[in-house]
């Protein structure tokens, strides 16, 4: 099993930065390809960014690219997302989530473990 804890969720006008972590345990995270995804009311949860524990790939959803970096750090057993030039349209419940396997699929289902969320919310 792996537990997973986001934080750093909040409010903040459009053109602005925040930073979401993910606290994960329970695994050798070391061996977790980790993603990040978000949920808006009335839509379905969605794919944002991810990195593997292999080479340390990244990958994006489109609408990110460039705006938005994954990171982890291992010896802290934690993942990051910092997001800048935040839109309204990013407004969502954001998901920490892991995948045992090297190359994770930028999908929903590819991922075993799952995080709480955190609201993330911006104002125009």
């Amino acid at each position: 099993q792996v537990q997973l804890v986001e934080s750093g969720g909040g409010l903040v006008q459009a053109g602005g930065s925040l930073r979401l972590s993910c606290a994960a345990s329970g695994r050798a995270f070391t061996t977790l390809s980790m993603g990040w995804f978000r949920q808006a009311p009335g839509k379905e949860r969605e794919f944002v960014a991810a990195i593997s524990w292999i080479a340390f790939s990244t990958y994006y959803e489109d609408s990110v690219k460039g705006r938005f970096t994954i990171s982890r750090d291992n010896a802290k057993n934690t993942v990051y997302l910092q997001m800048n030039s935040l839109k309204p349209e990013d407004t969502a419940v954001y998901y920490c989530a892991a995948d045992p396997t090297p190359a994770p699929a930028m999908a929903v289902k590819s991922f075993n473990y799952w995080g709480q969320g955190t609201q993330v919310t911006v104002s125009s």
